[in-house]
């Protein structure tokens, strides 16, 4: 195993508090009394939800631990955009009674904590968070089965979910700004289908070298394995919320091929972090290459993010970014440039064995996104 120096694990950031756990247990067990209480919501905004346009969505998605975090925390920064916040947890499917009613209760000033990942990131509720996946849980309720393809393309259609989730994002339009954006790394797997659905939307694809990102992968593991375990509620919650990135409960994205799905978690079950790693690295982003490979459609609508050129060359990439999704702010890119740098809050060494088994997993992706 590489050897990684990470920050002390904060086993109190793990731990839910008693309300959200409660509230969030009943909604996960009730999914189709919230889906009538969305859909009332939507009847009871009916006039003004018709006024709300759904102008070039953005969706920023990509494979844990690639930049998509900072890329949300980034474009949620420009002015008219909307996006989800964690305080909409755990009524997401209702998030207009929700805020309505957050806003007429007092609440209490909340400092900002770094997050659980321990990556130097610090948030209160307000902060954009990745809140989706509780909505695509609702209506596609196998999704997160390992053995079964993730893949939602064009030809999919499921009436229900459409007509709920267009009507969900204007309720965020509605009530944070002009534009939608979000972060939802499982996305990566339903571009074609969310083009079918929106075909102005702007796609924000974030990957990393494989060495960084396997050793960043691997050290978040490790951070919320731990976690999860000192923190009974902790492995609840994010499966509630639809976290199976790492952990307790890790799952792979199925990318339509389930035997190399299979072979990963063979691979993480032996103990074969590394190469189990490296190979799932290539089967998303070998997936991403070729949906962007086989379909100008997407390539056009799509942005490709390398989180070294962020780090090294910010200016040049937020210029980038703001140009492909329209964020016309002249201030935009100096208003972030200086935060955007290298992770310093980590170290990982990887062993000559350990390098070679990386290289050859990944080596034609590699290539595919320009990484030598």
């Amino acid at each position: 195993m590489p050897e990684i120096t990470a920050p002390a694990i904060r086993h109190e950031s793990f731990e839910v508090p008693g309300w959200i756990h409660v509230a969030g247990g009943f909604i996960s067990r009730h999914p189709r009394l919230m889906v009538r209480l969305g859909n009332f919501e939507s009847r009871c905004l009916s006039d003004r939800l018709a006024a709300v346009r759904i102008d070039r969505p953005i969706f920023i998605t990509g494979l844990a631990r690639s930049g998509t975090t900072i890329l949300l925390e980034v474009v949620a920064s420009h002015r008219g955009i909307a996006t989800h916040r964690y305080r909409d947890y755990p009524p997401i499917l209702a998030p207009y009674a929700w805020n309505w009613w957050l806003s007429h209760v007092p609440l209490k000033q909340v400092a900002p904590v770094e997050r659980t990942h321990a990556d130097g990131i610090f948030v209160t509720p307000e902060s954009p968070e990745a809140m989706e996946e509780v909505i695509w849980m609702t209506f596609f309720p196998a999704l997160h089965d390992p053995a079964r393809s993730d893949v939602l393309d064009a030809g999919v259609t499921n009436p229900e979910f459409e007509s709920f989730y267009r009507d969900h994002i204007r309720k965020i339009i509605l009530m944070r700004g002009a534009r939608y954006a979000s972060k939802e790394n499982y996305n990566l797997t339903r571009i074609e289908y969310l083009a079918k659905l929106f075909p102005d939307a702007r796609f924000v694809i974030p990957i990393r070298h494989p060495v960084g990102h396997i050793a960043s992968l691997i050290k978040q593991h490790r951070i919320l394995g731990a976690g999860q375990r000192g923190a009974p509620r902790a492995l609840t919650h994010f499966q509630r919320v639809g976290h199976f990135e790492f952990g307790e409960d890790r799952r792979p994205i199925n990318a339509g091929d389930s035997h190399a799905v299979e072979e990963i978690q063979s691979l993480w079950r032996a103990g074969e972090e590394v190469r189990g790693w490296a190979r799932y690295w290539s089967m998303i982003y070998g997936f991403a290459g070729g949906l962007l490979d086989s379909s100008p459609a997407i390539r056009d609508a799509s942005m490709v993010v390398r989180f070294e050129d962020l780090c090294a060359r910010p200016e040049h990439s937020l210029a980038q970014l703001a140009a492909h999704c329209g964020l016309d702010d002249p201030d935009f890119v100096s208003a972030h440039a200086e935060r955007l740098r290298a992770p310093d809050y980590y170290s990982a060494r990887f062993s000559e064995g350990e390098s070679a088994i990386i290289s050859e997993e990944t080596a034609a992706v590699r290539a595919r996104f320009g990484y030598d």
